[in-house]
């Protein structure tokens, strides 16, 4: 009984996650801002919900597959995050307006203007 009970706030929490994450993908401004919400709230949405996969199992194969599984998004969803930004500015995608200051700008050659 308790165990049914962790796993539904396992997964109404990597739900809310992951449910954030496609909210800030739909509603940031900019490429970058989005890839940020995405990447941090949709690896903790995904975590929880292989959490609670594990926890409902409960057996060895299901809890080592979680926990690599789990592994893997964290080690690979920075990596991603940082060169799907790097190309997106490298390829002149516009920031957004509210940025405030571009440590990048003039780096590049080949980088389109960007608004100022």
């Amino acid at each position: 009984m308790l165990n049914d009970w962790i796993v539904a706030l396992l997964l109404l929490a990597g739900g809310f996650f992951v449910f954030v994450a496609g909210l800030g993908i739909l509603r940031l401004p900019d490429v970058l801002i989005r890839m940020h919400a995405s990447t941090k709230a949709g690896t903790l949405g995904a975590g929880l919900i292989f959490a609670a996969l594990a926890v409902h199992f409960a057996d060895t194969a299901s809890i080592s597959f979680s926990i690599l599984t789990i592994l893997f998004l964290l080690v690979t969803a920075p990596v991603a995050a940082h060169a799907i930004g790097r190309a997106a500015y490298r390829m002149g995608v516009e920031l957004s307006d509210r940025t405030q200051i571009d440590e990048w700008e003039g780096r590049y050659q080949g980088s389109k203007k960007r608004k100022s």
